[in-house]
């Protein structure tokens, strides 16, 4: 039975020896919770540090606990106390993080602590491949192992894989400056689907996608030579039942039986009607604590009405305290907390409750239901499931969210204040528009809040993931195309010797020669050429190059006159032997006098797009302006030009092109008539983009077509690349 294979830095227990046994206890994180369901059924096995360095156990009791651990499905990777250091404490939270939340001052790249983030991505990589079975699909998460899904890709291509990051993806000119950024990209591109909370930071993968590796991108779908990678948004809740049902437990809890912690928070907001702000993060330089502080003393400092009657409730989880960015950010928030307090504290009120510690989960749950505002500002965030943990516990919808722009769960929750967490005058504003919202509204703002998180829980964020990861895994199986094999290959070639009558077309841009940057530079090799000069000396063959090219460069490539050349699309043909070209189809060409100055306007207004002037066509080529522009204007050129074109002339969609080439031209066309010219038993086409669609959908089932790239196509067959081709080319010449 096929499984899931779910893949994180640390395993989902709590790992703990006592009396000479292991005790394992879960911990409450969201991915845990999300993916509880789907593990205790069975149905995976989960892959993950087991949170104890090599160096703090016997290998003796590693292997008891590998065992234990299995027994549960949890596969645990050993690490030692040199990578923990290096691979998380060092690449992946002194470099990725920061990066990645904005905060490049504090980025610190070393090269041996990047060497170090490879192996332990290959350590996780190769766990996975021990365990992968026919019909099991991965999932790796987060930023620790941004690498982990090319390196199985590259071992096991028929595995779907599916990679989720749990924190921001930065914009392009940010994500830049990380000096092996490319790596990142082609590791993420490893997997099958690739999911992120928000819109903008997709949006953001692909803008980096395209202007560093120059992949093509069609809305959400990346076109790698071999591949198409989905990439998608999965908001992530929380398990709002748990919140829900627990925080109307506390609410039956009669006040005698109430705990020394809850008696003090109800004891203040008894006193003076006072209002307690709730702040809850871990201590990371990202969460805007400092800010959140200062907003409050600017408060404090414009409305003295509320001094004794509002109190701002700090939990600050300790985390990363060895890193000397956090243990700075420690003693700027003890300062400055100690400094409001100074400032206004009086002899029955202080300012700012502070606890730099971690709180059990009903304690939580006291702090969300005694709290009449929760202050969630960080200054980025991937989502911030503190903001939907605090709205489900609101069990009779009162209570006020002010939400970070910045924090992912800010796209989902409209309702909430929404602010800029670097505008401290504005923050200390919604501060005093929370305190004076009036009931109704409250309701009224909550009960939608509560309903999104309510049905987009953490279950349905795992099983909407898993179920697209499902149907990507189903469409390969399912792809009209077969992708090429050796057998297939073989038989191919077979075919070719046995037959005396050969048709073989071929493609230039991207069939012959791969896309060059510099349209004219792409040539192909002398390999490449005398492949192509074999073919043609055979008498046996017809060989025919059939391009959108002009006359001129095909007759500077290919002097050989044995091969018959299709210029522009099939407009002109130059047969073998002969140096003749014909013009297939006579036409008027008065329309580009109208068409070639809105091409020009298009061309002004982008910079790095230039027009080609054929004898027969004009072509506009975005391939060198920055990509999201290219795309953008080639869609406002398409419409521009749909409101003027006439039947006589047509549009035509290529590799980073557009044509304008009169009506009832295409390769399909040419390919048909030299088909249906003389009797031919074998019949090859290859070629790589739209255009060579027409050949492939024009031309006889019967016939041996092949499709570069893996796409969704007419061709029979695909192969990855141009130099797979020829590789397929060479077998007919042995």
């Amino acid at each position: 039975m096929s499984k899931y294979i779910i893949v994180s830095n640390r395993l989902p227990v709590k790992i703990d020896k006592l009396n000479n046994q292991w005790k394992f206890s879960p911990t409450s994180g969201g991915l845990a919770t999300g993916l509880k369901t789907v593990h205790e059924n069975g149905k995976t096995l989960w892959i993950g540090w087991a949170g104890i360095s090599a160096e703090e156990i016997e290998e003796e009791d590693y292997r008891t606990l590998s065992k234990e651990l299995n027994q549960q499905n949890y596969k645990p990777i050993s690490l030692s106390e040199n990578e923990i250091d290096d691979f998380y404490l060092g690449l992946s939270n002194k470099c990725i993080w920061p990066l990645f939340h904005y905060f490049k001052q504090y980025v610190e790249f070393d090269e041996a602590q990047w060497e170090s983030y490879v192996e332990v991505n290959q350590k996780f990589a190769d766990a996975i491949l021990e365990e992968i079975e026919a019909g099991d699909k991965v999932w790796i998460h987060d930023y620790q192992l941004l690498l982990v899904p090319e390196m199985v890709k590259s071992v096991r291509k028929d595995v779907t894989i599916g990679f989720f990051l749990h924190i921001p993806f930065p914009s392009f000119e940010i994500f830049r400056i990380f000096p092996k950024r490319d790596e990142l990209l082609n590791g993420m591109l490893g997997a099958d689907l690739i999911g992120f909370h928000t819109y903008d930071y997709q949006r953001h993968f692909i803008s980096s996608v395209k202007r560093h590796l120059h992949l093509q991108v069609n809305y959400n779908i990346v076109k790698q030579a071999e591949r198409e990678i989905t990439v998608d948004t999965f908001p992530m809740g929380i398990d709002f039942e748990k919140f829900e049902n627990t925080a109307m437990k506390h609410q039956a809890v009669k006040q005698e039986d109430f705990s020394t912690f809850r008696t003090e928070l109800e004891r203040h907001k008894a006193s003076s009607d006072g209002k307690i702000i709730l702040s809850i993060d871990r201590l990371d330089y990202s969460k805007g604590v400092i800010n959140r502080i200062k907003s409050f003393e600017y408060f404090l400092e414009q409305y003295p009405q509320y001094q004794e009657k509002v109190r701002l409730v700090m939990v600050s989880v300790p985390s990363r305290t060895n890193v000397s960015h956090y243990k700075k950010l420690k003693r700027d928030t003890d300062e400055i907390i100690g400094r409001v307090n100074g400032k206004f504290a009086t002899v029955n009120w202080t300012p700012i409750w502070y606890y730099y510690r971690s709180f059990d989960f009903d304690d939580l749950i006291d702090f969300y239901c005694l709290s009449d505002i929760a202050m969630v500002t960080p200054l980025r965030d991937g989502m911030n499931l503190v903001a939907k943990e605090y709205l489900a516990t609101r069990v009779d919808n009162k209570g006020v969210l002010i939400l970070s722009e910045l924090a992912g769960a800010s796209k989902e929750l409209h309702q909430s204040l929404t602010v800029n967490p670097f505008d401290i005058k504005g923050l200390s504003e919604s501060i005093y528009e929370a305190i004076n919202m009036p009931e109704d509204e409250q309701l009224e703002r909550n009960i939608e809040l509560r309903e999104r998180i309510r049905r987009y829980n953490v279950t349905f964020w795992s099983d909407n993931f898993l179920e697209r990861l499902s149907a990507i895994a189903i469409d390969s199986q399912q792809h009209k195309s077969v992708r090429i094999t050796e057998d297939i290959i073989n038989g191919i070639a077979k075919d070719y010797k046995a037959t005396h009558k050969r048709l073989l077309l071929l493609d230039y841009d991207g069939t012959l020669v791969k896309f060059h940057k510099m349209r004219n530079k792409a040539l192909p090799n002398k390999h490449v050429l005398n492949t192509i000069n074999q073919l043609s000396e055979d008498d046996s063959n017809d060989l025919v190059i059939i391009s959108g090219r002009p006359m001129s460069f095909l007759e500077k490539v290919f002097t050989n006159k044995a091969i018959t050349l299709v210029a522009e699309h099939g407009h002109f043909i130059r047969h073998a032997q002969t140096d003749e070209w014909i013009d297939k189809h006579p036409t008027n060409n008065d329309w580009m006098t109208h068409i070639l100055p809105v091409l020009q306007q298009f061309t002004d207004n982008t910079p790095g797009t230039l027009i080609e002037h054929k004898k027969n066509s004009l072509v506009w080529h975005y391939r060198k302006t920055d990509p999201e522009l290219g795309v953008n204007k080639a869609e406002e050129l398409k419409t521009v030009l749909s409101s003027m074109i006439s039947n006589e002339i047509s549009i035509m969609e290529g590799n980073k092109i557009i044509e304008v080439i009169p009506a009832g031209i295409n390769k399909g066309i040419a390919a048909f008539d030299l088909f249906s010219s003389q009797e031919y038993d074998f019949v090859f086409v290859a070629g790589d983009d739209v255009t060579d669609e027409d050949m492939f959908e024009k031309l006889p089932e019967e016939v041996i077509s092949i499709k570069i790239g893996h796409k969704q196509t007419a061709a029979k067959y695909t192969v990855g690349s141009s130099d797979k081709l020829i590789d397929i080319l060479n077998n007919f010449t042995k």
